[in-house]
């Protein structure tokens, strides 16, 4: 049974998913193209109890796909416990897949049910499991079999606004698939994130099941995601997009911090991640990957609009640490670095 507001453990507190504890309720989301081993450590130095990686394609690992195994699949000892999130529409791959997350360090297996993008949907992954529920629970199995770690699911409430399969198979999958937690994106696969998440869904999934619920879509800020844990009833708050340029959210809502970071804290923090950028894959590629990353930052750095142009174009890792610390400091930027 959910909580009442009244009744509903703090944030704070520390809560188990299959036997594995996870010091608070507040946890990164998958983010698809983002969520690799520095953005999820960088949510867990800030205070997130938990951060689950994007979406790894099962038939990556099953097949030792190179790419996939040295970046997708790196884990730093620092972010444990870690989740891998895994996709697919094979069993046999999900079983192989698993075990290799395992073998790699993970703590626990996340199954993607929720990805409206239609190339994943085409392949019969994601939110096209919806349709078959008995390959679903399949998967999970094959999961759980491959890996020996608890297996949870992320998925959408349905594939249209009148649809609530998401729901069903959020219940099938716990009691008769083993799924250790259910994430619940109360959104219609068609609406993408727009719209009003329906809270209430959730609330009524959180009734239904004995393992925990975790709320998750449109918690933009700390406030949004207070507001949705207590109309939820869920038993954690799951962040995506509104951590991305402020890792501090998860401060918020852990109770380390009250105000909006300094700009020399923002700026720390990105010339932090440019760092760890670097390292993962290298200076070349590390600079184009990080034109996705400036944008996130650059309104709270208050930076000129030449500058900040000028940094979300940047083609070499130094000249951005020099327009990220100028722009910190107010100091005159130089001409070159």
């Amino acid at each position: 049974m959910p909580a009442t507001p009244e009744r509903q453990a703090p944030l704070t507190d520390p809560f188990e998913i299959g036997g594995v504890r996870i010091a608070n309720r507040v946890l990164l989301a998958p983010l698809a193209g983002i969520g690799n081993w520095f953005v999820r450590l960088q949510a867990k130095r800030h205070g997130a109890g938990l951060a689950v990686s994007e979406m790894v394609s099962s038939f990556g690992l099953h097949h030792r796909n190179e790419r996939t195994l040295q970046e997708l699949m790196r884990i730093h000892p620092d972010e444990h416990p870690v989740s891998i999130q895994l996709f697919g529409h094979d069993p046999e791959a999900m079983r192989s897949g698993a075990a290799i997350a395992a073998e790699t360090g993970a703590d626990l297996i996340d199954i993607n049910m929720g990805c409206p993008v239609r190339k994943v949907r085409k392949t019969g992954a994601g939110v096209e499991l919806l349709t078959d529920p008995e390959l679903a629970l399949a998967l999970v199995a094959a999961a759980r079999e491959g890996s020996g770690l608890p297996v949870t699911v992320k998925l959408r409430s349905g594939l249209r606004a009148d649809d609530r399969s998401g729901l069903d198979l959020a219940v099938r999958l716990a009691e008769e698939g083993g799924a250790a937690a259910i994430a619940l994106h109360p959104r219609a696969a068609t609406a993408g994130h727009k719209g009003e998440p329906d809270y209430a869904l959730t609330r009524e999934l959180a009734e239904r099941l004995e393992v925990p619920v975790i709320v998750s879509g449109g918690l933009k800020s700390a406030e949004a995601a207070r507001r949705a844990y207590r109309e939820s009833g869920a038993d954690a708050v799951m962040i995506a997009r509104g951590s991305l340029g402020n890792p501090w959210v998860f401060e918020e809502l852990t109770g380390r911090r009250e105000g909006p970071p300094r700009r020399e804290e923002i700026a720390a923090e990105l010339l932090w991640t440019i760092d760890r950028a670097e390292e993962h894959l290298g200076r070349d590629r590390a600079a184009r990957y990080l034109r996705k990353f400036y944008p996130w930052y650059v309104d709270s750095l208050g930076l000129d609009k030449e500058t900040a142009q000028e940094l979300q174009q940047s083609a070499g890792l130094d000249r951005a640490r020099a327009l990220v610390g100028a722009g910190a400091s107010l100091r005159p930027i130089p001409a070159s670095s």
